[in-house]
């Protein structure tokens, strides 16, 4: 079942867990509830499931917006931290971005209460709710076949929009985008009947030529545009309307990524006139230098849409953009057809690869720190440590050109320098995860007793959130055998800490190679070992979805610190790419590291809405400087609210969300509503750190 919804074990109230994407979401009442199955017919907007029972009042403790809207869906009440609101009787539906997206429908006078950690509505009696529930896993509805023909492959790409659950500009927000259906490489092309494009009468014409089609794929989806043949890149509507894709001075992948991102941007600002008329900071920012109609627009066709939109010079809107999630640098070949629904699941901009080969010298820093540590040691081999010659083989090499966005992938051969390795093996295994009963399951393994220091820094940090169900295994020194066994079994996250060379990981009685294992229940881990790459690819390769890996030796000092930092991180569940982002930062050897396959999933949801960090600057005022990171349900197009000091304003989710002049008292509060990440100094603090509370004052 993807959703289940039970009465609470330690007190009255309900708790609703979603299996496939393990999370959860508690729900206290001043009495136990009964609970009774209704159809999601009750409820305005889609949802997966539906429950009712009844209550005087319910408290949610959870940080997050209320939305409460009317019969006829529409927002009557929009209430944030510190907002407390009376309303007379009425058949009010409540709103709430939660772990899982809620409606509750309930009819009578109802009193909202937001602070800063829960949210709490009272109806004054005993009351019937009805409970609604939909979760953010989002999977492709069928498989496109498709021979490596480009004009069949322009066939398979516009079909992707068919996913689109709205032509709206509400198709900016992720729930309405729907996941695209996947593609296989195969002898003839074949688009499933149930598969149908809406007709939102945008063409994009290219050459017939992958790299052409592969750049405008995620443009097409988003516009539900069909691909067709053209002498020239150019965007066409129905009313007349061209586009040239190919600009003199952007050439033509940035003029697409220019129309992407602005097309989204502005459905972004449009979309505020429906369902969500929210008080949003970029429409706040840059209305006064549009000569924008924003009302007249949400009406609108999409072709007069476009035409409005494309007509505002990029320059005014930039500044204001969200950081973007994802750059994929594709490889052109036919194969790679069948990974692209995945990165534009993530609206990625795609680019073909300008490669760079980088030998090893270029990418290591071991011998250096080395050399300043005499008492350290790599982790390549327990029978010789300080010897790189029973190392892994390292990997080809290759360094994409960097590019404007928060985390950039690889699809190609080698091994990248400052970006994933996306593979498709990955995302399959990620379409095929299944529901899971019980707590999140993490297994740490230490084979060196020599490395004990992390072993134990981790097994604190992870489970070390109280309202999460975390079931923690730690094993030392194992055999082939136990290693292999453990490898086998179900488990959400490995964190592993010892020796791996050409031989696999290292065991007390001999190596055990990946390579061997027909599968693993392992879906994530983190190789914290020397050139642990090709180990992490077989897992990949054996089922997992994603990895933290080395691609060359890595020094114990270095690696017990990347090690504790992406175990806090992910623990208070930032995705695995933005994870080792932030933790690279933290060591010299960080650039040893990369993730392999699908770099955007997590093992734990966020202790707030969208992982975030905060930076921190100290002159006259503390300067906050807000840094969101998009997760798995949070991603371009969602929306967050910075509770720092009286703001009030929603910001969209990627890169900074503001900054804000805080007192003393402010920034105290700010850093007591949750657990979380601050910079400062360039050194990575944590808000429930002894050190940084004493930095601060923040006891006082």
């Amino acid at each position: 079942m993807l959703l289940s919804f039970d009465p609470l074990q330690d007190g009255p109230g309900l708790e609703l867990v979603d299996h496939v994407e393990g999370r959860q979401c508690l729900l206290r009442t001043p009495t136990p509830v009964e609970l009774s199955e209704v159809s999601s017919d009750e409820f305005y907007f889609p949802v997966d499931r539906g429950v009712s029972f009844e209550a005087e009042s319910i408290v949610l403790p959870h940080r997050m917006a209320v939305l409460v809207r009317n019969s006829l869906g529409f927002q009557v009440q929009e209430l944030t931290k510190g907002e407390s609101q009376v309303l007379p009787t009425d058949r009010y539906t409540i709103d709430l971005t939660a772990p899982v997206k809620l409606y509750l429908v309930v009819e009578a006078p109802l009193a909202v209460d937001v602070t800063a950690d829960e949210v709490r509505l009272d109806f004054g009696a005993p009351t019937e709710v009805l409970l609604g529930a939909r979760s953010y896993h989002k999977k492709p509805a069928a498989t496109i076949t498709t021979t490596a023909d480009p004009m069949d492959v322009m066939a398979a790409v516009s079909a992707l929009g068919s996913a689109l659950k709205t032509t709206s500009p509400e198709r900016s927000y992720p729930t309405l985008r729907g996941h695209p259906p996947t593609i296989e490489l195969g002898d003839e092309l074949h688009i499933p009947a149930t598969l149908e494009r809406p007709d939102t009468g945008v063409t994009i014409e290219v050459p017939a030529e992958l790299r052409h089609i592969f750049v405008v794929s995620p443009l097409a989806y988003y516009l539900g545009a069909e691909v067709t043949w053209g002498p020239a890149p150019r965007l066409v509507t129905d009313t007349g309307f061209e586009h040239d894709l190919d600009d003199p001075a952007r050439g033509f992948e940035g003029e697409v990524e220019r129309v992407l991102k602005q097309v989204f941007f502005l459905d972004c600002l449009t979309r505020t006139e429906g369902f969500y008329p929210v008080d949003l900071h970029e429409r706040n920012a840059v209305e006064a230098s549009l000569d924008l109609d924003f009302e007249a627009l949400y009406e609108a066709s999409l072709s007069e849409q476009l035409e409005a939109y494309l007509q505002v010079p990029y320059a005014v809107i930039e500044p204001e953009l969200p950081e973007w999630k994802l750059t994929a640098h594709v490889t052109m070949t036919p194969q790679n057809v069948e990974v692209l629904p995945f990165i534009i699941n993530d609206l990625a901009v795609v680019r073909s690869p300008s490669r760079v080969g980088v030998g090893a010298a270029a990418v290591s820093t071991v011998t250096e720190e080395f050399v300043r540590s005499p008492g350290d040691f790599t982790r390549s081999s327990a029978t010789d440590a300080r010897s790189t010659a029973e190392s892994a083989p390292t990997p080809a090499i290759v360094r994409p050109e960097q590019a404007d966005s928060l985390e950039q992938a690889w699809v190609g051969e080698g091994a990248p320098v400052g970006a994933s390795k996306a593979m498709i093996e990955a995302y399959r295994n990620r379409l095929e995860r299944t529901p899971t009963d019980g707590d999140i399951d993490i297994t740490v393994i230490c084979n060196d007793a020599a490395m004990n220091d992390e072993r134990d820094i981790v097994d604190d940090i992870y489970g070390s959130r109280e309202e999460l169900p975390f079931d923690v295994l730690v094993h030392r020194e194992l055999t082939v055998d136990e290693l292999r066994a453990v490898l086998e079994e179900d488990c959400n996250f490995l964190h592993y800490i010892g020796h791996i060379d050409e031989r696999g990981f290292e065991c007390v009685d001999g190596f055990l190679d990946a390579a061997t294992l027909e599968h693993t229940g392992v879906e994530a881990f983190l190789l914290n070992a020397c050139t642990s790459y090709q180990q992490g690819m077989e897992l990949i390769r054996a089922g997992s979805i994603a990895g933290v890996v080395t691609v060359e030796d890595v020094i114990n000092s270095g690696a017990e610190r990347i090690g504790s930092t992406l175990a806090k991180l992910l623990n208070y569940g930032f995705p695995f790419s933005a994870a080792l982002t932030i933790a690279k930062d933290e060591s010299i050897v960080g650039g040893q590291y990369l993730v392999l396959g699908d770099g955007g999933i997590d093992i734990a949801q966020p202790d707030s809405s969208v992982p975030a960090v905060g930076e921190l600057s100290i002159d006259d005022t503390n300067l906050l400087s807000y840094y969101t990171y998009p997760s798995y349900e949070m991603v371009l197009g969602s929306l967050t609210i910075p509770y720092a000091g009286d703001n009030s304003e929603y910001f969209l989710v990627g890169g900074e969300c503001g900054r804000f002049e805080l007192t003393d008292a402010e920034l105290r509060a700010f850093c007591e509503i949750q657990t979380q990440p601050i910079k400062y100094n360039g050194k990575l603090y944590w808000t429930d750190d002894d050190e940084m509370r004493d930095l601060f004052n923040l006891a006082d």
